[in-house]
């Protein structure tokens, strides 16, 4: 459990982040305790920090390191995911192949199955991509998932049925 002031330097970084400023994130991680550096907490923070820097590769180790930590916490996988996505030899099926044998055992995490449904549009499986997006209206609700498929470019070839919704 974080407590002050490690959970102040945690949510400084937070805000520096917020403001663009990762140098500062980055300072304010630094202060924390040893003992808590690999809180799953702070791993988190670190790894939106790479993503930011577009830093794939340091992100992908980032999520595994947070996999191995607390592989109960779901951020973990789509995080892994979403670097695969984007690192070097990796892309849309390897994000795929990391974070759809995961996605029973979250069903509440909405973000998993609308992440399935953007990789499979994107690989051209439509119907499949239809499938998961429902999913992901059955825990979030139809209405805030149609406002974040319609500006999502990985659901462009859904557009016109979504907006239909």
């Amino acid at each position: 459990m974080l407590e002050p002031p490690d959970i102040h330097y945690l949510s400084a970084a937070l805000g520096w982040m917020e403001l663009g400023n990762f140098r500062e994130a980055k300072a304010e991680l630094a202060r924390i305790s040893t003992t808590l550096a690999e809180h799953a907490d702070v791993l988190e923070v670190r790894w939106l920090i790479l993503a930011a820097e577009q830093n794939w590769p340091a992100a992908l180790d980032m999520a595994r390191i947070l996999l191995k930590g607390d592989p109960d916490r779901p951020f973990g996988w789509l995080h892994q995911a979403y670097a695969l996505r984007r690192v070097p030899d990796g892309g849309l099926q390897a994000a795929w192949d990391a974070l759809h044998p995961v996605a029973d055992r979250f069903p509440q995490e909405p973000t998993i199955p609308y992440n399935l449904s953007c990789y499979a549009c994107q690989m051209g499986r439509l119907e499949e991509a239809r499938k998961w997006l429902q999913r992901a209206c059955a825990v979030a609700g139809k209405a805030s998932v149609k406002s974040m498929a319609l500006a999502d470019a990985d659901l462009e070839p859904l557009w016109t049925e979504i907006r239909r919704w």
